[in-house]
């Protein structure tokens, strides 16, 4: 990978955790507003388009994006993560997006905890240390004693947990499927089921918030789109530290435009479960290496 590359692969994820960042925002309105479902149900419905016409470009169009070697793992993926996004944007009106994003930001050490059960890996002492380090960086932020008992704190660490399981499971079924397969159910899966879910939940909305809900759908499409991009010119391990930096811009959006607090806690909690993300991603990609 030469330098030109990283360096545009970074400013590419730099980009890519911006606009979602901005659509966590705008999430974070319509929900507050609307019901959850529906607010998810539409966005799905912009995504699954856009993984369908993605799909239709490249080689072997559609018939080639359905055809997969885990149908069923495939399903369970999209309703997944269909889920998860509607727990995380829960969070977001509940808790707020600074609090949801610094608890949030653990789901790494997730997936590097999960990865032995779920995919068989090893994960060597250090690794297991700089995960309990996180995990106590979510403590901090939770406030034991305090705050850690609250069904709210512990919604965006349900999140986490779902995202971290989604992200096995995309690692799993890349063993015998392409990537354009998996995000072409992913899309197409979440919109069925949110279909299925959200039109019970059908509310009139304002024409200003239908303003609202068209960027979030374009965020959400060019959110991916700059992410696919970003992966084809770079190394995922190489530019993956910069995913990060959406916790620093959701938190920018929650204090400057929703009025929300950074207290103590959640920062330095943040600063430690974001370094023992970073250490566990350099451990991963030495040992891989």
């Amino acid at each position: 990978m030469t330098d030109q590359n990283f360096r545009l692969g970074a400013m590419l994820m730099i980009a890519t955790s911006f606009i979602f960042a901005m659509q966590d925002g705008i999430s974070r309105h319509l929900a507050g507003e609307y019901n959850v479902y529906m607010v998810v149900m539409i966005r799905y419905w912009f995504f699954a388009a856009f993984v369908m016409t993605v799909a239709s470009r490249r080689g072997g169009g559609l018939r080639a994006a359905v055809k997969t070697r885990y149908p069923l793992i495939q399903i369970f993926r999209g309703v997944l993560l269909a889920a998860e996004v509607c727990v995380m944007v829960t969070a977001f009106t509940t808790l707020g997006l600074v609090e949801s994003h610094a608890v949030f930001t653990c789901y790494p050490l997730l997936v590097a905890a999960l990865s032995g059960p779920v995919l068989g890996e090893r994960v060597g002492w250090r690794r297991w240390t700089a995960i309990g380090i996180g995990f106590l960086g979510v403590l901090i932020i939770l406030q034991p004693g305090f705050r850690v008992f609250s069904p709210a704190a512990l919604i965006p660490l349900l999140a986490a947990l779902m995202f971290a399981l989604y992200g096995l499971l995309t690692r799993y079924v890349a063993r015998g499927d392409r990537s354009a397969v998996s995000f072409f159910w992913t899309g197409v899966t979440g919109a069925v089921v949110m279909t299925a879910v959200g039109l019970f939940h059908w509310e009139p909305m304002s024409g200003r918030d239908w303003g609202w809900m068209a960027v979030l759908c374009c965020t959400a499409a060019t959110g991916h789109w700059l992410m696919i991009r970003a992966l084809e010119v770079a190394e995922a391990s190489a530019i993956q530290p910069f995913a990060y930096l959406q916790l620093v811009f959701a938190a920018a959006i929650g204090i400057f435009v929703f009025g929300e607090a950074l207290e103590a806690n959640v920062a330095v909690g943040a600063a430690i479960v974001v370094a023992a993300g970073l250490f566990t991603l350099w451990r991963t990609r030495k040992v891989t290496g």
